[in-house]
């Protein structure tokens, strides 16, 4: 939004602005802040940055967590629900020392942005621009608890296929059962929302190319926006999050992005669009090619394919990710591509057929990754598969230009598969990152640190009781 301090404090005298924001994400892709009275925004701000405990931002151990916060003005946007006019802004994380501080290695937006520095410096290609396609829920009411002696969670959508027989404010027309794919009002409850949703989005410079409702009945929307750059749209993707659901909350709803908060509906997915260009020219497109696609994309192609089972650890960081990633759901299960096959998990749209537009879609991602570091681990697998030439098609990828879920069970065992638990996915990590730590792009330390904060919510996932187990195992 701005270039300058001048033009910052211009704006905030013009619109009578009262407090300056300051937004951080910390290692799982939560976004935390601070607040300062607007008068008190200066030179010095910008220059030294304001100090905070990178130990409760998960970054750094306790004995070296002091760390300051630099805003970034490009990011600057009005926050649209806060009550004092306020003007918020993205900062980036420096490490304190003498005479400068320097850029902390950990900070996802470092990371975002040496990746796509370490693509230019390779000379493949100038950028990585991407799209990623939301997909949420949202809800009316949501209740859970996991204390020792009761677990349990209930959710409800006016909408839903289940409360058809309420007998109370009933008037019928509910969302049938794995059945809302882009249904029309009055079934879709959710259209305005998803408007001014978007409205909000276009204003804080979120290109929106489409938004409607999703398969799974009760609640599940869907908003696509447009390309950009790598780091520039972690920064939306954070930001459409914040928007979705805080207006949600404005309208006295609840929004998630978990990947699977209903059994036996569809999940919701982040599937990323991606191209390379170089000097303003598309590198994907070949009219020979397979499915016009050209050798560096199919190399790209080949270098996410052989990294899939580690990149899981950073697109799908939750327990209940895996839970999406299972058949019969418009999920992908199997490691492979193909043309126009959503069971696969790298698709190729057959409607991009325009040189600028040839592009491919990753579909394993969810929002429940943490975007700068899901988004450049991508890249820097795919600039792997490109540096080693690694043909999709020679390693055994595919094209599968058939439907995946209905394989025999002797013709299933020939391909490999997606991870089937977050353990599984840390464990391939911690065997595949030097991909990941290539010009020290993903600091070792990173990785450990990820591995041992996942590794501590699998442990307390897997040693917690739930009501499907007193379900299945009670009465043995």
């Amino acid at each position: 939004m701005f270039k300058s301090l001048e033009e910052a404090k211009k704006f905030i005298e013009e619109e009578d602005i009262k407090m300056v924001d300051f937004m951080m994400i910390d290692l799982n892709g939560r976004w935390r802040h601070l607040t300062i009275p607007a008068d008190r925004f200066d030179e010095d701000t910008l220059r030294n940055g304001i100090g905070f405990d990178g130990s409760n931002y998960g970054f750094a151990p306790v004995e070296k967590s002091d760390m300051v916060f630099v805003p970034d003005l490009s990011t600057a946007y009005i926050d649209p629900f806060m009550e004092i006019p306020t003007l918020a802004m993205i900062g980036d994380v420096y490490v304190i020392s003498v005479p400068e501080n320097y850029r902390f290695d950990q900070d996802p937006r470092n990371v975002a942005k040496h990746a796509e520095e370490y693509l230019k410096n390779t000379g493949i290609a100038d950028e990585m621009i991407i799209g990623p396609e939301f997909e949420f829920h949202v809800f009316d009411h949501i209740s859970y608890s996991t204390e020792p002696h009761q677990s349990g969670f209930k959710i409800d959508a006016g909408q839903a296929d289940w409360n058809k027989n309420d007998e109370e404010d009933n008037l019928g027309y509910k969302m049938p059962h794995k059945g809302g794919y882009h249904m029309a009002p009055p079934q879709d409850v959710l259209y305005d929302f998803r408007s001014r949703v978007t409205m909000l989005m276009e204003n804080q410079g979120i290109k929106v190319k489409y938004h409607h409702h999703e398969v799974g009945g009760p609640g599940q929307l869907e908003i696509e926006v447009e390309f950009g750059s790598v780091t520039e749209m972690a920064d939306k993707t954070m930001m459409t999050k914040y928007l979705i659901k805080n207006q949600a909350i404005a309208e006295g709803r609840t929004a998630t992005f978990m990947p699977k908060p209903l059994y036996d509906e569809a999940g919701n997915g982040m599937h990323i669009h991606m191209q390379l260009f170089k000097d303003g020219k598309p590198l994907f497109y070949d009219e020979n090619g397979y499915s016009q696609l050209s050798d560096t994309a199919m190399y790209f192609m080949g270098g996410i394919l052989k990294h899939i089972k580690a990149l899981c650890a950073f697109t799908n960081p939750s327990t209940n990710s895996f839970k999406r990633l299972v058949p019969g759901y418009e999920a992908p299960v199997t490691i492979g591509f193909a043309t126009a096959n959503r069971s696969s998990v790298i698709r190729i749209p057959a409607y991009a057929k325009d040189p600028d537009k040839k592009r491919f879609e990753v579909r394993n991602p969810d929002g429940t990754c943490n975007p700068y570091y899901a988004y450049a681990a991508i890249l820097m697998a795919g600039i792997d598969g490109i540096k080693n030439k690694m043909d999709p098609v020679e390693a055994g990828f595919g094209p599968y230009d058939f439907n995946l879920y209905t394989l025999s069970d002797q013709d299933k065992v020939k391909i490999k598969s997606l991870p089937k638990t977050l353990d599984e996915a840390l464990d391939e990590l911690e065997k595949d990152n030097e991909f990941l730590t290539e010009s020290g792009v993903f600091p070792e330390r990173l990785i450990e640190l990820w591995l041992e904060n996942k590794r501590a919510d699998t442990k307390k996932h897997t040693q917690m009781p739930t009501p499907m187990e007193f379900d299945m195992y009670y009465d043995l």
